[in-house]
């Protein structure tokens, strides 16, 4: 029982250290964007131009002011702190997922002559990503995260809507698409059952 208790508060720093490095990252690229006269913001994604292909990755860590990073901090923290508490490695994969899927969906839709960056298609993603793992791998505890995320954070779907033209329901869309994906492409397997003679 200790040895279950340790793994998990192992678990639950690392998780924490993870995502809180990761959020001072933001806060840190968001202030030399600003000392730099948003030079970082050439960084984000502009559809269907092919060099910015390049830009899916660094446009999820890169936002428009104070104000658009301190609304993803949080959900993001909260999100990637649950998902990375089943092992960074898959973590990883699942954000890696997501960013990809994201980007690619904003390249291929967004409206000409825009650029769009932030961390939001993440949080989208992890979202959609804590949603179903519980029933892809089908286990209890993890059906029950998802729906409390769900219960707590469903209000985020709205955004999947072209409701606001200064948000990118592309980036929201596209990220919350690419965490089902994640979700199954990173399914524990499941045990083999035993064969009764």
């Amino acid at each position: 029982m200790d040895d279950v208790r340790t793994r998990t508060g192992d678990r639950a720093l690392v998780a924490g250290a993870v995502m809180l490095g990761w959020i001072a990252l933001l806060w840190a690229l968001e202030a030399v964007d600003l000392a730099t006269g948003h030079a970082l913001d050439d960084h984000g994604i502009s559809p269907r131009e092919p060099g910015e292909l390049l830009d899916i990755v660094p446009a999820a860590f890169l936002h428009d002011g104070w104000d658009h990073v301190a609304s993803n901090s949080v959900p993001l923290l909260v999100l990637g702190f649950i998902a990375a508490l089943g092992g960074l490695r898959r973590f990883a994969g699942a954000v890696l997922t997501v960013i990809l899927i994201g980007g690619l969906g904003v390249w291929l839709t967004a409206p000409e002559n825009t650029v769009t960056l932030g961390a939001s298609g993440v949080v989208f993603g992890l979202f959609g990503y804590l949603l179903v793992r519980g029933f892809v791998d089908r286990r209890p505890l993890d059906v029950v995260v998802g729906l409390v995320v769900a219960a707590v954070y469903g209000s985020l779907l709205q955004g999947v809507l072209p409701t606001d033209p200064g948000v990118s329901w592309q980036g929201h869309l596209f990220g919350l698409i690419g965490g089902v994906v994640a979700a199954f492409a990173l399914r524990r397997p499941t045990a083999p059952r035993a064969l009764t003679p």
